[in-house]
């Protein structure tokens, strides 16, 4: 497997990115390693908050809501997924498979960190993957707060505005990371802030995951991943620890998401679902510092 590695200079002195780095080797699946960063702030004898961005951001959208967390006594884990942020980057695009994906986090979450006790925070592809994990190894999840996200098994059309979504990003010439982002959130953006999503990806060549993501997702009912996805929810349907949903006001992609949720998951029965209002798809970039006052009140109400 031939992977790209972005240079370190290109992470430093990013806006209101202190974090030290931290890395662990995973098999890429082709017999040789990858290595993923995570961030990992906060007291070590915490029980975790596992932070899982989506596409095509990275560690770095959770910026604002770790020192709140940190600062109500929780350990904050945030990796960046195989192809983003400061993990490697395999160079071809049929490297990467829903599969993969979920093996390549599975065994830093599971085997490389060995977090329990979890507290789940899943954004986007951070659901695609965060909820087939808790389905895997339910035992070491203690709740889950879902926030613009869904689990799709292709049984229903994912929308319209996921479809256009996928669309624009397998047609346009030059995949312009920074301005989805700035697409989909409801506040300006400084040109600080732009440079740091642009700064996991010196050129195109390093844009093959970002490229590949959109086409993964189970849009119809033989796709690859459905079958997995449809056990996925086998298992949530019968989950019982609080799951709490805190979806935007404004995001069309996955908007009626969160009812999903709550009408299949019972540990949602009773739990404060709340609605963030002002913030777009990428809602911790919006309401970051809000959005973690949620997750804080919520695992202090069910501890």
């Amino acid at each position: 497997m031939k992977v790209l590695r972005t240079p370190d200079e290109r992470f430093a002195n990013l806006s209101g990115y202190p974090f030290r780095p931290h890395y662990a080797d995973v098999a890429d699946g082709e017999g040789g390693t990858l290595r993923m960063h995570y961030v990992d702030e906060g007291p070590r004898g915490s029980a975790p908050v596992l932070l899982l961005h989506g596409e095509p951001s990275w560690s770095y959208l959770y910026r604002k809501m770790i020192p709140v967390l940190v600062s109500a006594g929780h350990r904050c884990v945030a990796p960046d997924l195989v192809g983003f942020g400061r993990s490697d980057k395999p160079a071809e695009r049929e490297s990467y498979t829903y599969a993969r994906h979920v093996a390549w986090l599975r065994e830093l979450v599971f085997d490389r960190l060995d977090l329990t006790h979890i507290t789940l925070v899943c954004q986007d592809w951070g659901g695609l993957l965060g909820l087939r994990l808790v389905a895997e190894q339910e035992g070491r999840f203690d709740r889950v707060v879902a926030a613009n996200t869904f689990l799709p098994t292709g049984d229903q059309s994912p929308g319209e505005a996921f479809l256009a979504w996928r669309k624009f990003s397998q047609e346009v010439p030059v995949f312009p990371t920074s301005r989805i982002l700035q697409g989909a959130t409801s506040t300006e953006l400084s040109p600080d802030v732009l440079a740091a999503y642009d700064a996991p990806f010196p050129d195109e060549s390093y844009k093959s995951g970002a490229r590949q993501f959109p086409t993964l997702v189970p849009a119809s009912p033989d796709n690859p991943a459905s079958e997995d996805n449809r056990r996925a929810w086998k298992v949530l349907e019968r989950w019982n620890k609080p799951f709490l949903t805190a979806f935007s006001d404004n995001d069309p992609v996955t908007a009626g998401g969160d009812a999903r949720f709550q009408k299949m998951i019972p540990g949602c029965n009773g739990q404060p679902h709340t609605t963030i209002t002002g913030g777009g798809h990428f809602l911790q970039e919006d309401k970051g510092e809000e959005l973690a006052g949620v997750v804080a009140k919520f695992i202090e109400a069910t501890s």
